[in-house]
């Protein structure tokens, strides 16, 4: 029998925190998002005082210091770095690992024996070598590995290993399991199905697979057969993002001059490039925009769209942190004659990289290109976000994030590496 583990970080961008601030174990945290805007995490704590993901920073202002909850805005170089940490020691558990998101994974463990002492050996090495609490579900499929990994973080009893091996664990975990926490679900079908009076996992499965099929799809029908106990999800053959964006809001005014903007733009095509190579796909389309305040009618307004097609699909940062300075320039209006409060790139007509078309008349070295992209990757995986970077992306803060509670880069920058002053005392007889 097949048997699929989901090893899931607990509150994992506060867990990263509390890793170099242990003082605050069993005390709340919360992180913010992009410019601090709302809480993006929550420890324990934290979610027992009322707060909830997507609260507005300043409408909670007052409850968080009245309650002495710590806060931090995203560090996600630190978050990044640990992920692959935690990654890299899962790894040695199992023949094969199948990284899901920056704090989910799943482990193959067909074969083994003794998963009970396997997994909390596990959860134990884990959390001491790099401080990272985990909770480990194992199951027949993944999609019930995911409902052991949550019954794992629910419930102490389990010591953050849940196993469910039997149909009667399947049974008493799906009529405890709401619709809407499935994995493959989501809040649109949830909302259907408890129209329907389905409102457990359980529900779900009592309905046939003709009715699957027509209320939910191929997708849903796979879903249903997993919650069955029969595997046939792959990691692989999930649908891979269509698009992904970078965007920021900009501190005071805005941005007037093209040097600021350039330089902006250039640093969100970087970063949505990194995350093509990182999810192994490309784009073979790129929009960049920018935009002035809707709310301020004391200053002219402008919208500034430009697209870019790519003659081959790509993921280089040179070549899409390139284009997107040409088509900035190309459009430019002249410094001083607006004031441009926020701008994004979007890279879509995404492809995988095993899907990618070559052209016959294409002048640039693939090849070399890619070879390129892995050594930069990994000096600035090895030295710290940014160590390698494209000239147009500068060094300049006009543009950058408000990010007043930002913890340090403690483990990808030499200049933030922790310290240890040891006092010492010589004793002679």
């Amino acid at each position: 029998m097949e048997l699929f583990g989901l090893a899931d970080c607990n509150n994992f961008y506060c867990s990263c925190e509390r890793v170099f601030h242990p003082d605050l174990n069993g005390k709340p945290v919360v992180v913010l998002s992009n410019n601090d805007g709302c809480v993006i995490a929550r420890s324990n704590e934290a979610k027992a005082l009322g707060l909830k993901m997507g609260d507005p920073f300043y409408q909670v202002k007052d409850i968080l210091k009245k309650n002495s909850v710590a806060v931090f805005s995203s560090n996600y170089n630190l978050y990044g770095d640990m992920s692959k940490r935690v990654m890299s020691l899962l790894s040695r558990y199992t023949p094969r690992l199948e990284q899901y998101s920056i704090d989910e994974a799943f482990l193959d463990f067909t074969g083994m024996n003794k998963l009970q002492d396997y997994g909390k050996d596990i959860v134990r090495r884990i959390s001491k070598g790099t401080g990272i609490p985990i909770s480990l579900g194992i199951a027949p499929t993944k999609t019930l590995a995911k409902v052991a990994s949550k019954f794992a973080k629910k419930y102490r009893a389990y010591e953050g290993v849940c196993i469910i091996d039997t149909d009667e664990k399947r049974e008493k975990a799906l009529k405890l399991f709401d619709v809407n926490d499935v994995w493959g679900i989501g809040h649109r079908h949830a909302e259907r199905l408890r129209y329907c009076n389905i409102r457990t996992a359980w529900d779900l499965t009592q309905k046939s697979a003709s009715w699957i099929r027509q209320e939910l799809a191929l997708p849903g029908l796979h879903t249903w057969k997993e919650l069955l106990g029969e595997s046939c999800i792959s990691i692989e053959e999930l649908p891979h993002k269509k698009s992904i964006c970078t965007s920021r809001s900009f501190p005071g005014i805005g941005l007037t001059k093209l040097v600021d903007l350039e330089e902006a733009v250039t640093n969100f095509a970087a970063a949505c490039s990194k995350k093509l190579r990182e999810g192994h796909i490309a784009c073979r389309n790129m929009t960049i925009y920018t935009y002035t305040s809707r709310f301020r009618t004391d200053v002219p307004e402008d919208y500034m769209s430009v697209n870019i097609v790519f003659p081959v699909t790509t993921n280089s940062l040179q070549e899409i942190v390139s284009a997107t300075a040409k088509g900035l320039r190309r459009s430019w209006k002249g410094d001083g004659n607006f004031f441009y409060k926020k701008a994004g790139v979007l890279v879509w007509d995404i492809v995988r990289e095993s899907e990618i078309q070559g052209d016959l008349f294409d002048t640039v070295n693939r090849d070399k290109q890619r070879k390129l992209m892995q050594a930069i990757d990994e000096i600035n995986r090895k030295n710290g976000h940014n160590t390698i970077r494209i000239a147009t992306q500068g060094f300049n803060k006009a543009w950058h994030l408000k990010n007043e509670y930002t913890s340090k880069q403690y483990t990808t920058n030499l200049d933030d590496v922790i310290i240890l002053k040891v006092d010492t005392v010589q004793n002679f007889v």
